[in-house]
């Protein structure tokens, strides 16, 4: 059949815009499409800590764990963390601790975290400041010494059943890999630095972060998912010692606002880094998450929400003198007392000055897992595919 040149341009035209819809509608596909992630590798301090730090050290004491395990499991809170709600979200089984050799199943991911973990090493003590010795660079060996080991053994492996307990070799490719780290940094900063000191070193803290999520890359990694740091200045820990404050040092919730300031300014440094990265690395999707204002929403609006005021502390006695921690014996005005839980964790906020209860994990998970605080704004469930 022949055209006329009259009508192949309006032909061609309907051909290219037919094509053109055809493309769109494939990356629109591309990027709405669930991930399916195999696996979830876990990276961060003991608000993703699953049991490492007990692990290495001594275990958590009771009451953590009553709400949901009822016993103590390796998490500092009553129940379970964000990480164990994303794990679930995604129809995933809880991580075990790389470090915890009891009991451990590995074959959907691993978690690296320890509570107390930098970003920067630190010459500090676990003993004395509760630093981990297992810092970001530590965690990220961690992974490449697992990684190596469980492709070996799961090749030698001539049973099935062997091979039950380790990941296979392919799916660390199409794994997703979560990180929540830096928050001590800053507290290690605060004891340590003054504002313009700690100000001079977040650059060096967020490339120093930068360069184990380019060696993670290197090892694989595709699929990265990077919590913020949250408003340090609203522990409770450290705002019940707060006596005749200054005009200005906390801020309208009762927050330590110089502390929070340090936060943003670390989190406003973190994802300019993370666009960097992006571009960086082209095959990686890597989403940057605002947990700080997850959090600082539900502190600053905390009985609207169902929660009692943010300044409670479930488990554990903190004020102007000796603190008494979750699980612990200690002495207030002459006298031993214990430092044991209060009677509705599912109404308060902080467990136990420094993290958070299960019913917080709960509803500030069930905040970010859909993407409404993410750059790019994707659930999590979507968040493998690279945006260009």
């Amino acid at each position: 059949m022949e055209f006329s040149g009259g009508t192949v341009f309006p032909v061609m035209l309907l051909l290219l815009c037919a094509l053109l819809i055809s493309e769109g509608q494939n990356m629109a596909d591309s990027t709405s499409s669930s991930c399916d992630y195999p696996a979830i590798y876990n990276f961060g301090d003991s608000n993703s800590d699953t049991g490492g730090i007990a692990a290495a050290f001594f275990p958590m004491a009771a009451p953590c764990g009553e709400t949901y395990f009822h016993r103590p499991a390796g998490r500092a809170s009553d129940g379970r963390l964000i990480i164990d709600f994303i794990a679930d979200h995604l129809g995933l089984p809880f991580l075990s601790p790389y470090l915890d050799s009891v009991g451990s199943n590995f074959q959907h991911g691993a978690n690296f975290a320890t509570g107390g973990a930098t970003i920067r090493r630190q010459n500090e003590s676990w003993f004395e400041t509760g630093v981990s010795p297992f810092p970001l660079d530590i965690q990220v060996e961690h992974y490449t010494q697992f990684k190596e080991r469980s492709a070996y053994f799961y090749s030698q492996d001539k049973v099935a059943s062997d091979k039950s307990r380790l990941p296979k070799p392919e799916d660390f490719s199409k794994a997703l890999y979560t990180f929540d780290v830096g928050q001590n940094d800053l507290a290690a900063a605060f004891r340590k630095m003054s504002w313009e000191e700690l100000r001079a070193a977040l650059p060096d803290i967020v490339n120093q972060f930068a360069k184990q999520i380019r060696g993670m890359y290197e090892r694989g990694a595709r699929a990265v998912w990077i919590h913020n740091t949250g408003p340090i200045g609203c522990l409770p820990a450290s705002t019940v010692k707060v006596k005749n404050p200054p005009p200005g040092y906390l801020d309208e919730h009762g927050c330590i606002k110089s502390q929070n300031d340090a936060a943003m300014e670390f989190n406003t440094q973190l994802k300019e880094t993370v666009v960097q990265l992006r571009a960086e690395l082209s095959g990686a999707a890597i989403t940057y998450v605002d947990v700080y204002s997850a959090k600082y929403g539900l502190i600053s609006n905390a009985k609207k929400h169902g929660f009692e005021e943010a300044s409670k502390v479930c488990c554990g006695i903190h004020g102007l003198e000796n603190d008494v921690w979750c699980g612990n014996k200690g002495i207030v005005n002459g006298s031993e007392v214990y430092g044991g839980s209060c009677a509705e964790p599912g109404g308060i906020i902080s467990w136990d000055g420094v993290h958070y209860t299960e019913a917080a994990n709960k509803w500030i998970a069930n905040l970010v897992l859909n993407g409404s605080l993410s750059d790019p704004p994707l659930p999590i469930a979507r968040a493998c595919h690279p945006q260009i």
